[in-house]
């Protein structure tokens, strides 16, 4: 299954893209914002999209919300990663219809189960 990792962070992708391949997803590819990431949406179709918060031009959420409002993509799993915890960012990414939640830093197994969270529901 493709997976999407969205980050402007090129560490912070490498290290997603490891913890992936720790767990069996071999296909990952990456976009550094949310312009880009919808334009790579559109392009393939991925099984996953695993993104960054925090983003300029267009933010993580604002990608989820695009991303939901588009009918071809609106059932897309969708795990957002931050580093704040913020109560208030929680309730808005899941009111905007993100899949989980993960805080970073975070271990493979965390990742792991976050995924398979999102698949099992």
């Amino acid at each position: 299954m493709p997976v999407l990792v969205v980050d402007d962070y090129k560490t912070m992708v490498r290290i997603i893209r490891n913890l992936l391949k720790q767990i069996g997803f071999e296909d990952v590819d990456e976009a550094s914002d949310g312009v880009e990431a919808l334009s790579k949406l559109k392009e393939r179709q991925y099984g996953l999209v695993i993104s960054d918060w925090n983003m300029e031009p267009m933010t993580g959420y604002e990608l989820l919300k695009q991303v939901r409002d588009d009918t071809d993509l609106s059932a897309l799993p969708f795990i957002m990663v931050t580093a704040e915890a913020k109560s208030e960012n929680v309730i808005a990414a899941k009111k905007a219809g993100v899949n989980n939640y993960i805080v970073k830093p975070f271990n493979a197994q965390t990742l792991k189960s976050k995924i398979d969270t999102v698949f099992d529901s």
